[in-house]
């Protein structure tokens, strides 16, 4: 069972990011039946990005306290809602309300970093890890694939066709998930307080809160130049 757990947790981030980027792959062809605003197609593709960037928190937290396998599972099926909703979308603002739940998908990363580390020697980690990652391919099988199977059914077929591959996936953690991960139940201000406390964590947040800074800077700058 904790052989298995490598290669499950990857395919279940596959499957994460695939649906993470639905909208975003199959907007091309949503735009033919519903009205989209001017300007507002990157407004609707980086919904899911915001979600799934805020959840990776609390999901990571949660598989500490309940295991990979319930957390897999329990978010998959709250997946299955905006897919769903999405099929049946006929406005923008119905795009925007499941386009947000989809950030689920992207979230479920923090899932496998954090559960798989407690399988293996520190000295493998970081290869493991690695493997993990390759999950991302996720976003690339939907970016290809999506759009080549919309041509033949259109895009609300295509939607569904991703509820039979969650549906799959929770089934195969139901019956292959570790049921006996190891759990660490540290209280989470616990853990925030040994975040901030470590000096070189809070080296690099303090250089990458700077570059949000500059670059926010620059883009106001690049604002207020002449147009010609």
């Amino acid at each position: 069972m904790k052989k298995i757990q490598l290669p499950l947790q990857t395919l279940n981030l596959v499957v994460g990011f695939m649906v993470w980027v639905l909208i975003s792959s199959l907007v091309p062809f949503m735009t033919e039946d519903i009205h989209i605003p001017a300007g507002s197609i990157a407004i609707l593709t980086a919904i899911p990005v915001i979600l799934g960037s805020i959840l990776r928190i609390p999901l990571g937290y949660f598989t500490n306290l309940y295991g990979a396998r319930i957390v897999f599972i329990t978010s998959f099926i709250l997946l299955l809602f905006p897919v769903f909703y999405i099929s049946e979308a006929s406005s923008f603002v119905d795009l925007m309300i499941g386009g947000l739940f989809l950030g689920i998908g992207g979230a479920v990363f923090s899932v496998g970093v954090t559960s798989l580390p407690k399988y293996y020697p520190k000295e493998k980690q970081g290869f493991v890890n690695g493997l993990y990652g390759v999950g991302n391919i996720g976003t690339a099988v939907t970016t290809f694939s999506a759009p080549v199977v919309a041509t033949q059914i259109g895009w609300s077929l295509t939607v569904k066709v991703y509820l039979i591959l969650l549906l799959i996936f929770i089934a195969l953690n139901i019956f292959l998930g570790d049921r006996k991960e190891e759990k660490m139940k540290t209280p989470i201000m616990e853990q925030i307080k040994s975040v901030y406390k470590n000096e070189k964590l809070m080296v690099v947040f303090t250089i990458l809160f700077y570059y949000i800074w500059l670059l926010c800077r620059i883009y106001g700058l690049l604002t207020q130049l002449p147009r010609f």
